[in-house]
């Protein structure tokens, strides 16, 4: 599983577990499963994807997304509920 934390500006939108991301990264959407290698994205506009389609959605603006040893951590300029 991964150890997810969405931070904005204003608070941490969310922090929990899932066993996929789909990020907008500012040239395309990556896509993050358990045991990625470590990384850095800087994020575009769009809708930031938690696990399968019932897991939670944010329409996330700029920032970046970095992930080391199953741990992502999404800063975003802007985050709410998609």
């Amino acid at each position: 599983m991964l150890k997810v934390s969405v931070i904005s500006p204003e608070a941490t939108v969310y922090e929990g577990e899932t066993d996929a991301i789909v990020a907008p990264a500012f040239d395309g959407e990556v896509g993050i499963l358990t045991g990625h290698a470590p990384m850095m994205a800087l994020l575009g506009k769009g809708v930031l994807r938690l696990g399968g389609d019932a897991g939670p959605k944010f329409n996330v603006q700029g920032g970046f997304l970095q992930v080391a040893d199953n741990v992502v951590r999404v800063v975003t300029e802007h985050a709410s509920a998609a």
